[in-house]
C-alpha cells in the first residue's frame, strides 16, 4: 500500500513540476494577472462594491464561493477533530484539586463530585496546571475584553481596511482560549459551553450560505448581494458593500467557534473535564 502510494504522489508531483514550465516569469510584468486581473479589481472595486480594502472584496465578493467553501472546509476541520479526539462519558479521578479563593493554596480532597459544605471558598483547579499566578489571572482578565473589542472591531471594519472575518475570528477565539490558559479549563467552559461552541460553527457557516441563498430567493445570482438593495433599502453597490460585512460576520463566527472547539478537545483531551 505504501508503495502504491508513493507511485502516485511521484506522478502527480511529475505532473505539477512539468505545469510550471507553462507559468510566467516571477514579477513578469507582462503575466495576465498583471495585464488583467489585477488592474481590472485596482481599478473598479471601490466603484462596484463600495468597499475601498481590495482584498476583502475579492476575497468575499469577486470570489466568495471560495471563500465559502475555504469557511465550510474550516468547520468541517473542527467536526473532525470532534469525532477523533472526543471523548464520551466521563471518568471523574478519585481525587480533585481545589484551591483557596482568597490564598491560592491548594489541596487534594477525595472524591470530585463536589465540594463539602464547609470549603465553599475553594474552587476546582486542574491536576496538570500551572501554579496560582495572580498577577496572570488579574492581567488576563482585564485585557480580554478589549482583545475581544479588537477582535469585533477588526471583523466589523475589515472590509474598509486590514482585516476580516478569519483575522477577527482568530483574535476572538484567542481571547478564550487565553481565558481557559490564564484562569483554567472550567471556567472557560461555563463562558462557552461544548453545545454553544457547535452551534456557532454551524450558525457562521449557515450564515455565509443563507446569504447567498437570500440572493437567489429575491432572483439574483448566488451571493450577487446588489439584490440585497430592496431589503437592506440602499442603491445595489451599498448593498454589495453591506452584504460583504455579513458574510464576514459568518466567517469570524465559524472560524472563532472553531478554534475554540478543537483546542478544548486538544487540551482536554477530549474529556472536557480538565484541560492545560
Amino acid at each position: 500500500m505504501k508503495t502504491i502510494a508513493l507511485i502516485i504522489v511521484i506522478i502527480t508531483g511529475s505532473f505539477l513540476l512539468y505545469a510550471t514550465v507553462d507559468f510566467p516569469s516571477w514579477g513578469d510584468p507582462q503575466s495576465p494577472a498583471s495585464t488583467h486581473v489585477s488592474p481590472r479589481y485596482i481599478e473598479r472595486t471601490l466603484e462596484e462594491t463600495s468597499v475601498p480594502n481590495v482584498v476583502t472584496a475579492v476575497l468575499a465578493d469577486y470570489r466568495g464561493f471560495d471563500t465559502l467553501f475555504e469557511t465550510t472546509v474550516i468547520f468541517a476541520a473542527g467536526v473532525a477533530c470532534f469525532f477523533l479526539l472526543r471523548a464520551f462519558g466521563k471518568e471523574r479521578p478519585a481525587t480533585g484539586l481545589y484551591r483557596h479563593l482568597l490564598t491560592g493554596v491548594t489541596v487534594r480532597i477525595k472524591g470530585s463530585a463536589g465540594l463539602p459544605d464547609d470549603m465553599e471558598e475553594f474552587e476546582r483547579i486542574d491536576t496538570l496546571w500551572t501554579p496560582y499566578d495572580p498577577i496572570v489571572k488579574v492581567m488576563c482578565q482585564r485585557l480580554i475584553p478589549f482583545i475581544q473589542l479588537f477582535a469585533l472591531y477588526v471583523i466589523a471594519h475589515g472590509h474598509h481596511s486590514p482585516g476580516g472575518g478569519f483575522q477577527g475570528g482568530v483574535i476572538l477565539g484567542a481571547s478564550l482560549i487565553l481565558l481557559s490558559i490564564s484562569h483554567n479549563f472550567r471556567i472557560a467552559l461555563r463562558r462557552m459551553g461544548e453545545r454553544l461552541d457547535a452551534l456557532l460553527c454551524a450558525l457562521g457557516v449557515a450564515i455565509y450560505a443563507g446569504t447567498g441563498a437570500l440572493c437567489l430567493l429575491l432572483g439574483a445570482n448566488f451571493l450577487d448581494y446588489s439584490a440585497l438593495a430592496g431589503i437592506l433599502h440602499v442603491d445595489p453597490v451599498t448593498a454589495r458593500s453591506h452584504g460583504i460585512l455579513i458574510v464576514e460576520i459568518g466567517v469570524g463566527i465559524a472560524v472563532m467557534a472553531t478554534m475554540v472547539l478543537i483546542y478544548n478537545n486538544l487540551a482536554s483531551a477530549g474529556k472536557f473535564d480538565e484541560g492545560l
